[in-house]
């Protein structure tokens, strides 16, 4: 008896601590699925830095789902060695990293890099249009890299992404 009291209460206190913390809880943004995001070079101090795999508890349960499919879909088209494209993003990373890292010029650009189900988005600031090009040969020529997508800026252009402090986009 004390038992199912004990479970039912815990139970209770469960459901009701949501609503005890209001919105700034639900507002807080985190990397729900650890996905691979880290800073390559900084060479231009004035990047804005890219807002990268954080979600707030709202979207990160929007995209449960849809990851949950993309991560099998690659393994059931039998273009994976595992059931899961998310698996190998960790592994990947220090891959990509040094990949870009030997890029002529990379300390020039401030590069920040997020790594979901083996596809490598390049995020921040270069000198020129064709140091990208670089970047993203170099990231594509990393074994089990799927898709290279760079969202960089030339110069000081506005971003091409989606900033710490602005909403964030599904990818």
């Amino acid at each position: 008896m004390k038992e199912a009291l004990r479970k039912a209460t815990a139970g209770a206190l469960l459901l009701a601590a949501p609503g005890c913390f209001g919105p700034a809880l639900a507002q807080e943004r985190r990397n729900w699925f650890e996905d691979p995001f880290f800073r390559v070079s900084q060479g231009m101090p004035d990047c804005p830095v890219p807002l990268g795999p954080l979600l707030t508890r709202e979207e990160q349960r929007a995209q449960a789902h849809y990851r949950i499919e993309r991560g099998t879909s690659c393994w059931l088209a039998g273009k994976c060695r595992d059931s899961n494209a998310y698996r190998y993003d960790k592994e990947l990373a220090p891959q990509v990293e040094a990949a870009l890292r030997a890029v002529p010029g990379m300390e020039r650009s401030s590069l920040w890099v997020t790594i979901q189900r083996r596809w490598v988005f390049l995020e921040g600031c270069a000198e020129t249009a064709a140091q990208i090009g670089r970047f993203e040969q170099a990231a594509r020529q990393v074994p089990e890299v799927e898709a290279v997508v760079p969202a960089l800026s030339v110069g000081d252009a506005a971003p091409r992404y989606p900033l710490r402090d602005e909403p964030a986009r599904g990818r």
